[in-house]
């Protein structure tokens, strides 16, 4: 079984099924993500930052950081935005135009705030 197998049933177990509580007992603002949403992105995260064991639980908490704050319909349209941004060409002019601009630069600014909360390295870079 490869890593990447490995991780995904681990994410499976891992991920709640439900919203979290705080602390104090009241229901958090948390956004129902599919499951298939959350694992893409933290295999996604640990692409970009390492697959060490550790950024399971690194990953994982910024995508919880992330459905506490944004709905997934915002979120799909929001990462997607970012994804393709620097996407040259024809094909990418959608990606460029104020809307898009506005939801990446949203995105990146939300993404990079979980990153910091859970000891992630900037976006994008591979932390060793």
């Amino acid at each position: 079984m490869t890593s990447r197998c490995r991780a995904l049933l681990v994410l499976a177990c891992l991920l709640p099924a439900a919203p979290l509580a705080l602390a104090a007992g009241a229901a958090a603002q948390v956004h129902d993500y599919p499951t298939q949403g959350r694992v893409e992105y933290v295999l996604g995260c640990m692409d970009d930052n390492g697959h060490d064991f550790v950024n399971v639980y690194k990953c994982s908490c910024a995508i919880d950081r992330i459905a506490a704050s944004l709905p997934y319909d915002d979120f799909v349209e929001q990462s997607t935005f970012s994804k393709y941004a620097t996407l040259g060409g024809e094909g990418g002019a959608e990606f460029r135009v104020d809307r898009a601009k506005a939801q990446t630069k949203k995105f990146r600014a939300l993404q990079a705030d979980a990153y910091r909360a859970c000891g992630i390295g900037r976006p994008g870079t591979v932390a060793k």
